[in-house]
């Protein structure tokens, strides 16, 4: 039970399928609180911040760094790509980021190491249907997490111990695929586990820490990747991540009990977008998907592969309104639409069966559903010098009122372009 006084806990979720821009919208909220701590995935997330100094792309590291006086957390719900981290802290460092004492990596937190990438790319190049991952060993690395046979971040305090458990991983690897090249891979695993004695400072236990804040009267912010149709049980599997995107996950992937979160920030875009394979209900017409791709640089931030684009999608809003809990939608990317016509929004679909305003368990019903769509005019004006609702053309007023209304949850953040200061707060 928390005291009185205590600190506020908000969680910043990804509400479709990834990309929607959350690094963003925690670069800007992170002005506001002590700590940012990231709850789960790894090196496939890819949080990109625009800032005076230039465009940061964020994979590991929280989007909160940014801000010279915040504490980052990279919890135990997160499978840490040791050598990927210290390319990125690096990289941050020889920006004039200043990382001294302001970076933490959970004990318990697992490690991912070069032949969970290895697996990743060998069993999607031997699939006969692929699942289309980003081949940064993600899943192979949740798999020895659920197998018990993974290494956690505290074992690099342990030095024998750590170098014993990684070369049996390592035999796994090969063992799994004995005819596939692996020139290089121990070497490649040398290097990464190399870099344990610059991790072994930056241990801590997350979950105290946040719940320590939190009882002092700070402000924490959890940071989620990839987005809730991702979810490893609420998603369209198998087309999704190994692990928990939903807000659920931030409680288990820091170390806090669920009580502890005060509010849970959904964060959409304006319209839909999803990477790798799987369904996409509202998917555009090629046209249209090139046409949209093309004004909202439509890339994967950690691939580069090209996001397949569509129509807003309520059932799936209504998914991670339930799922989450959300409190509050952040709608981001609304200037991308600035010069189209018109608008639809899906607000359920027709199948075999009738008519469904819930999103379908059964993933292979997605590719078979036909949208059904409300129509709204466009606005056809530039949004991105907007700062205020009352600023916005009433045309996409009536867009955000039509999206909240369909999700049930207030709009408290709208973004309308890549920089910091393009955003509005209601």
């Amino acid at each position: 039970m928390r005291v009185a006084g205590a600190g506020r806990c908000t969680v910043v979720v990804g509400s479709q399928w990834g990309d929607e821009g959350k690094g963003k919208i925690v670069d800007v909220l992170a002005e506001e609180v002590d700590i940012v701590a990231r709850y789960q995935g790894g090196a496939n997330a890819g949080h990109t911040v625009h800032v005076a100094d230039g465009e940061f792309v964020l994979h590991q590291i929280p989007s909160g760094i940014l801000h010279a006086d915040k504490r980052c957390l990279i919890g135990n719900g997160v499978v840490l790509d040791v050598a990927r981290f210290f390319e990125e802290y690096d990289g941050l460092a020889n920006r004039g980021i200043d990382l001294d004492g302001r970076i933490g990596v959970s004990l318990r937190a697992h490690l991912l190491l070069p032949y969970h990438r290895w697996l990743d790319q060998a069993r999607e190049e031997a699939a006969s249907s692929q699942i289309g991952t980003t081949g940064r060993g993600i899943g192979p690395a949740y798999e020895d997490k659920a197998g018990r046979r993974g290494i956690r971040v505290v074992d690099v305090h342990a030095p024998e111990r750590l170098a014993a458990m990684a070369r049996a991983g390592l035999e796994r690897a090969r063992a799994a695929f004995p005819d596939r090249d692996a020139a290089g891979l121990a070497e490649e695993l040398e290097g990464a586990l190399s870099t344990a004695p610059r991790l072994a400072p930056l241990t801590t236990e997350t979950g105290e820490e946040v719940w320590s804040a939190l009882q002092g009267g700070k402000h924490v912010l959890l940071e989620g990747a990839q987005g809730t149709v991702l979810d490893l049980d609420h998603g369209t599997y198998p087309f999704v991540t190994s692990s928990t995107t939903t807000a659920a996950g931030a409680a288990t992937g820091i170390g806090v009990g669920p009580t502890a979160i005060d509010e849970v920030l959904g964060v959409v875009k304006a319209y839909t977008t999803r990477v790798g394979n799987g369904p996409l209900p509202t998917a555009f017409s090629p046209e249209m998907d090139e046409r949209v791709r093309r004004l909202g640089g439509e890339f994967g931030a950690t691939t580069g592969r090209p996001r397949r684009c569509g129509w807003f999608d309520a059932v799936v809003g209504r998914l991670a309104a339930r799922v989450n809990g959300l409190t509050g939608l952040a709608v981001t990317k609304l200037d991308v639409l600035d010069t189209l016509p018109a608008l639809r929004i899906a607000t359920g679909y027709r199948t075999p069966a009738g008519l469904v305003e819930s999103f379908p368990a059964d993933t292979a019903l997605l590719d078979r559903v036909e949208p059904v769509y409300e129509e709204l005019p466009g606005w056809q004006a530039n949004t991105s010098e907007a700062r205020s609702l009352a600023d916005l053309p009433a045309a996409a007023r009536a867009y955000l009122d039509r999206v909240e209304e369909l999700l049930q949850v207030p709009v408290r953040m709208v973004s309308v372009g890549t920089r910091r200061q393009q955003i509005i707060r209601t």
